[in-house]
């Protein structure tokens, strides 16, 4: 927390909260002089120091990290870094100072340049057969969940309140999720051969879930369905403060905070969090335990951000073979690129050669900032013979400094196992990269005919 961002994230707090550096600086017991210093990062932060900010600000420890400053670091950098707009280079101090000091004008650029990306994809005939256009809401469905760190108290009290009248221990809750739908519900569930995964017939009050499932997939289903009926106002609630911009926005939103309520119902979040801190963050002993998938047990660990009683921060990430990312959350801090494809070095993408094993590895992005990555494959089922399964690598990743927590850390030397990688081809500015697959946009290119070095794109530093 003592990184080179904390100073960024004091001063966003203290003018978020209307106060002058003489007043913090008065409530902290130390000088102005001093605190400006701190902003400015020429002074490092004592532990004292940084819960007594905690204590002013009324926020947690981790929300000092200073991950919200880099995050929009990294998407300034995608924007001024698009050769499209035909701007002229920004300087990284320009991007630091301009996420730093003016956070809403930052916030601001990437809304408009976004908005851009969407006219100019519309505008270049992005269409369905028939000629109609469309705009997919995945992107915003995904900033909701990530402006909320992939938290929300009021679906995690709803799913509470419902798991608290099943009173079942994780073996029998799936039992116990179908007879409440039969009993206060009239909902009989069935499993039968089923063209799509499952369907609910409102008129014959059953619920249809494919035999192709697995039990724990078919467990979840039916903790969505209900969900579906005795969790919607706090959905509800939810969408109407985020307000979402379009019909398919708010579908594609609300589904998926019903996904989160059916998760936080099959796995409640203190037992959990409690499961997870005392099996070190084995994902497959925790997925046994609680009688979940292991995407499932994985995605629920990325939601433990409740303040006072928060998890060790992980990121989730869902991909599949050609590089598409499907699901995306970050309470980890860690700085995902929203254009374009991400390092092919990363563990993410490695993973994939080695099905159904588990494969670590400690990450250092280009800042030297260091993640303990874990990645592991799952398949989906076929939906019929001759039809490939769907493949995708689930990965998650937290801090180093978290490292003694995770059991996947054991047998790793944490200072000489790290492997390098960048948040994009297009943002990496490393030179001797074997598997850089595209050019940075920021450098000259350099070919020699006379020299062919370990890159297929050599460029010059900047000046």
């Amino acid at each position: 927390m003592t990184g080179p961002l904390i100073g960024r994230t004091i001063r966003r707090l203290r003018q978020d909260h209307g106060l002058t550096q003489q007043a913090l600086a008065a409530r902290l017991g130390i000088s102005a002089s001093y605190l400006n210093l701190i902003e400015h990062d020429q002074r490092s932060v004592t532990a004292g120091l940084l819960i007594k900010l905690a204590e002013t600000f009324r926020v947690e420890l981790a929300e000092l990290s200073g991950a919200q400053e880099r995050q929009l670091e990294v998407g300034l950098r995608e924007v001024f870094a698009d050769p499209l707009l035909g701007a002229e280079a920004v300087a990284e101090a320009e991007v630091e100072a301009l996420a730093a000091s003016a956070p809403n004008a930052a916030r601001a650029v990437l809304a408009l340049y976004r908005a851009w990306r969407v006219a100019r994809e519309d505008a270049s005939g992005i269409a369905l057969p028939s000629g109609r256009r469309i705009l997919l809401p995945n992107e915003e469905a995904r900033d909701v969940f990530d402006d909320h760190a992939n938290y929300f108290p009021a679906l995690e009290a709803a799913a509470e309140a419902i798991a608290g009248e099943l009173d079942a221990a994780p073996a029998e809750r799936n039992h116990a999720i179908a007879e409440r739908l039969r009993r206060h519900h009239g909902i009989a569930v069935v499993v039968r051969a089923l063209e799509g995964l499952r369907a609910y017939d409102a008129e014959a009050r059953r619920l249809a879930l494919s035999e192709s499932l697995p039990r724990e997939s078919r467990g979840f289903h039916m903790a969505f369905q209900l969900a579906l009926l005795e969790a919607a106002d706090a959905v509800e609630k939810v969408l109407a403060e985020v307000k979402p911009s379009t019909p398919e926005a708010v579908a594609l939103i609300r589904i998926g905070l019903l996904n989160y309520t059916a998760g936080a119902l099959l796995m409640p979040y203190d037992p959990y969090r409690e499961a997870a801190a005392s099996l070190r963050h084995d994902m497959e002993a925790l997925a046994a335990r609680f009688g979940v998938s292991f995407e499932q047990a994985c995605q629920r660990l990325s939601t433990l951000q409740r303040p006072g009683a928060r998890g060790v921060p992980f990121f989730f990430l869902r991909v599949d073979p050609a590089g598409n990312v499907s699901k995306r959350f970050s309470a980890a801090g860690f700085p995902f690129a929203r254009y374009g494809g991400s390092c092919p070095r990363w563990v993410v993408h490695t993973a994939f050669a080695s099905p159904g094993a588990v494969r670590v590895q400690v990450a250092e992005l280009p800042d030297g900032t260091r993640f303990l990555c874990f990645a592991r494959t799952v398949t989906g089922v076929a939906a019929r013979w001759g039809e490939p399964p769907p493949v995708h690598v689930v990965a998650m990743g937290s801090p180093l400094t978290y490292a003694a927590d995770i059991v996947y850390a054991e047998g790793l030397d944490l200072e000489r196992a790290a492997v390098g990688i960048g948040l994009s081809c297009r943002l990496c500015e490393r030179p001797d990269c074997r598997s850089r697959a595209f050019p940075p946009l920021e450098h000259r290119l350099a070919f020699d005919p006379l020299r062919r070095g370990v890159s297929p794109y050599p460029f010059e530093a900047k000046h």
